[in-house]
């Protein structure tokens, strides 16, 4: 089953442009080992992951009483804090839970994707 990972912006340490480069350093290495955790395990494959912009640079296309409307900015106050994702296949959401643990201290909303064919 595939399974989508969003990681808030800012880690239990702060906001990144406020880490030391040694905390960045280590943040990234958990990011890294997490990849090479997600390789290791059997029937777990990642198929993608990014970090994203911040908020400010978001474009929302709305859609009220049929009328569409854009934006700039996030859609939603969360979603300045979306700092980026994964998209892995695994077996079971308590395996995405053992790997996730390896990730920085972010807040980390897990979802199933849906098939919907």
């Amino acid at each position: 089953m595939k399974y989508f990972l969003m990681l808030a912006g800012d880690s239990e340490l702060g906001a990144r442009d406020q880490l030391t480069p040694d905390q960045i350093e280590a943040e990234m290495g958990r990011h890294h080992a997490f990849g090479v955790a997600c390789e290791a395990r059997d029937g777990v494959e990642m198929l993608g992951g990014e970090a994203l912009g911040d908020g400010s640079t978001a474009t929302s296309l709305l859609t009220r009483n049929g009328t569409r409307t854009i934006t700039d900015g996030p859609f939603a106050e969360a979603a300045e804090q979306i700092g980026g994702f994964y998209l892995i296949d695994a077996p079971d959401i308590d395996t995405v839970i053992e790997l996730a643990r390896i990730l920085p201290e972010n807040d980390i909303d897990i979802r199933p994707v849906l098939d919907v064919s």
